[in-house]
């Protein structure tokens, strides 16, 4: 049975994000070459997802539209949900998607780039975004249980399994 997967902000070839930094003034990547983490991403994506699975990015995926043809070595159907630097033309995502969106909905939960603006919570039992890299929603100390953050930062440069993300949404 094929499972569903989730990840954001890949940034694939994206030399610029290695010398980003953390809240704390920690690295935000802990690559020493944009080819230690395109290659990093690719295994740790193809150790999670098999052939038959499916994988919902939820945007970012490449700063430059000429290093798409990197997700031709990522197992599973991919759909795209747009982030803020997928600015490419549809024809040059199709070879890889299967589907581009603008966001999905899945039992509920909304997957978005962006997360969700609070007032347009009403219709959702939660928000499954990126974009924020190693940030997240916060209530005051606490984060914010109606947003999962599926950066890449977040979730060890691997895709998550939705139904690891269910589990967060039922405790």
């Amino acid at each position: 049975m094929p499972n569903i997967f989730l990840i954001s902000d890949t940034h694939f070839s994206h030399a610029n994000i290695l010398t980003f930094k953390r809240n704390d003034g920690a690295p935000l990547r802990p690559f020493d070459s944009v080819e230690h983490m395109d290659e990093t991403l690719v295994a740790n994506w193809n150790s999670v997802v098999r052939a038959q699975d499916k994988v919902y990015h939820l945007g970012d995926v490449c700063i430059n539209n000429k290093y798409l043809p990197i997700l031709s070595r990522l197992n599973g159907t991919k759909v795209l949900v747009k982030g803020n630097h997928d600015v490419a033309k549809l024809s040059q995502y199709q070879p890889y998607f299967k589907d581009v969106r603008a966001y999905h909905v899945l039992d509920k939960m909304i997957m978005s780039h962006i997360p969700v603006h609070p007032h347009s919570q009403g219709r959702f039992r939660a928000n499954i975004h990126g974009h924020l890299h190693s940030n997240n929603i916060m209530l005051g100390d606490m984060k914010d249980p109606f947003y999962f953050n599926v950066s890449v930062e977040q979730i060890n440069y691997t895709p998550i399994a939705l139904e690891e993300v269910r589990k967060h949404f039922s405790t």
